[in-house]
């Protein structure tokens, strides 16, 4: 017997609320044209939900609704609200069940408590062990009914478990068990290995009769194929944290996977980022769990009216040719929305951030693209990620003269920054949503080179299980080359430092510099242990990461100079056409 899915899932959605902008790359008959547009936010995927909801009743199957975690940060919702406009606009779009993200808790446990308390769908993450949380705290997780996490008392998860026809589904959250590394739990809140919490929860469920189990999944694509590999009982893996676009967007320019990626006869998806696209799969299943056909993408819904620019003019027919193309591509939905959660976006939440949209900061004369990872067409990696950091040694090196390189983590800058004008809401909303202050520290040689290899095996995943690609490192004043193919602890080579005269010249293992880096950076996480080796930390006062740059954003002729490139990266996928950097 046959049991038929409508699946729809979201991931990584980080506060974007209204529609973002997206740009593709189109081949018309006039020529190569950038398409802008805009996409998602929540009243489209509402829209969207509750048109295959309706469908899904009429045709008398069942549905799901599943975010894979991280609706925290990203905008200047979250940074007004912290997690009331999340819980507000989550509870009319009625997720089926959601997983924990690590930007979900990373404020601390309160914020998330308060949050999951304000909802009534379950919150999951299996391997999060609350059993040692101090008694009496504020936003503690006990006793919350809605909350499903590991249970020391039988040693499994807590599932959640719904009728499927003549069966039962069980749905299961897990997070990653990295968590510490990554984000900011209250120190009594632990985080179990990812896989053996899966596991022995998989099994409870077989032994008890249960074969259609589905995992809701922060651990990101690579460790989702890990699970696969190693317990190929589950049925189907929902998934976030890395990102990943799933679909056919080639012929609009965008990378991505094919949609339904399956390992070990178990199929992965994702659905993007930043709710700007909407995963729909009919997904069939038979007796024993087993997925035998899952036909899916990952939908853009898009304004009906777009812009076309390259470099000749757009004509009247091009605009037609590529209204044709986006009308027959399988990914792509428009722009319906959904009445209610606009009306409570625009009422409740928009008119306190509208101010901060109109501070405009600056006019950035070209596109500077953001991406975590060096890739074929960036191979120095993200083209935004540099000034960022530069920012942040001309504020540190305004205070103490001694300051010689920055250093920071491409997950600290969001997105792209786009040509035009930039507002105050763009930087502090969209591009360094995180607040965090500045710390300067004085470190010898040997172990920033080990910090900065750390963090790129922990974010390309080389001979490490990796936190994301959130950890890749982004310099300026400091240069650095790597080879991931050649062996551990040698795989940064070279490290140069620029002086005054903009002189490069080679930095010495035995010899101590002075850093700048955020508070999040220089704690240590996501790899970075060995910056915990200074000989010193200390705050710079009164200067934060988004403050810094807002400075460099206000001088005159910003952004119109290009910076050298300070990465020079190979990466150890021997093989791949851009392996060579």
């Amino acid at each position: 017997m046959n049991y038929h899915l409508t699946l729809a899932h979201i991931n990584d959605t980080h506060s974007h609320f209204d529609p973002s902008l997206v740009q593709f790359k189109v081949q018309l008959p006039g020529g190569m044209f950038t398409l802008a547009s805009h996409s998602g936010g929540y009243s489209r995927i509402a829209a969207q939900v509750n048109r295959l909801r309706e469908q899904a009743r009429q045709q008398q199957r069942e549905m799901l609704f599943l975010h894979a975690g991280d609706s925290f940060h990203g905008t200047l919702y979250y940074s007004e609200f912290k997690g009331r406009a999340n819980a507000r606009l989550l509870q009319l779009l009625q997720p089926d069940a959601m997983t924990i993200g690590n930007h979900d808790i990373d404020d601390g446990n309160k914020v998330l408590a308060d949050f999951i308390q304000q909802v009534s769908f379950p919150v999951m993450a299996i391997n999060m062990d609350i059993s040692q949380e101090l008694p009496g705290k504020s936003g503690s997780f006990q006793g919350l009914d809605n909350l499903y996490c590991w249970q020391p008392q039988t040693a499994i998860g807590r599932y959640y478990l719904r009728p499927f026809y003549d069966r039962k589904m069980a749905i299961i959250g897990v997070t990653l068990d990295q968590m510490k590394k990554v984000a900011r739990p209250d120190a009594d809140t632990h985080f179990l290995d990812a896989i053996a919490s899966t596991r022995a929860t998989v099994n409870h469920l077989r032994q008890q009769g249960i074969r259609h189990i589905l995992v809701l999944s922060h651990l990101g694509l690579d460790q989702d194929r890990q699970l696969a590999m190693e317990i190929p009982e589950i049925s189907l893996i929902i998934g976030g944290h890395t990102h990943t676009l799933m679909g056919d967007f080639a012929d609009l320019g965008l990378p991505c996977r094919p949609y339904g990626e399956i390992v070990n006869t178990v199929p992965i998806v994702h659905a993007g980022k930043h709710a700007e696209t909407l995963g729909i799969a009919d997904v069939t299943f038979n007796e024993h769990g087993q997925v035998t056909q899952l036909q899916g993408t990952s939908h853009f819904m898009l304004d009906r009216h777009f812009m076309l620019s390259g470099e000749t003019t757009a004509q009247a027919s091009d605009y037609q040719q590529a209204q044709t193309l986006l009308a027959q591509h399988s990914g792509i939905l428009w722009d319906e929305q959904d009445e209610p959660t606009r009306h409570l976006i625009d009422t409740a939440f928009r008119p306190a951030i509208s101010n901060m949209e109109k501070q405009v900061l600056a006019f950035v004369p070209k596109t500077l693209l953001h991406t975590r990872l060096p890739s074929h067409n960036l191979p120095h990696g993200s083209e935004i990620a540099p000034w960022v950091s530069q920012s942040m040694f001309l504020a540190a090196k305004a205070q103490d003269p001694r300051v010689n390189f920055a250093l920071h983590n491409a997950g600290g800058v969001r997105q792209s920054l786009v040509q035009g004008q930039v507002t105050l809401a763009d930087v502090m909303g969209r591009l360094l949503p995180f607040e965090l202050p500045l710390v300067k520290y004085e470190i010898a040689g040997d172990a920033l080179f080990r910090a900065l290899e750390s963090a790129i095996n922990a974010a390309t995943n080389n001979s490490v299980v990796g936190t994301g690609a959130g950890s890749f490192p982004y310099t300026y004043g400091l240069r650095y080359y790597y080879d991931g193919r050649l062996t551990l602890g040698r795989r940064l080579f070279r490290m140069e430092l620029q002086n005054a005269f903009g002189q490069w010249q080679t930095l010495e293992r035995d010899d101590l510099y002075v850093g700048v880096s955020t508070s999040y950076t220089a704690s240590g996480k996501e790899g970075y242990d060995a910056l915990l080796e200074a000989r010193w930390q200390q705050p710079l006062p009164e200067v934060t990461l988004p403050s810094a740059f807002i400075r460099l954003l206000q001088q005159a002729q910003a952004f119109e100079a290009q910076l050298q490139p300070m990465v020079y990266y190979t990466s150890h996928l021997a093989g791949l056409a851009d392996n060579k950097r």
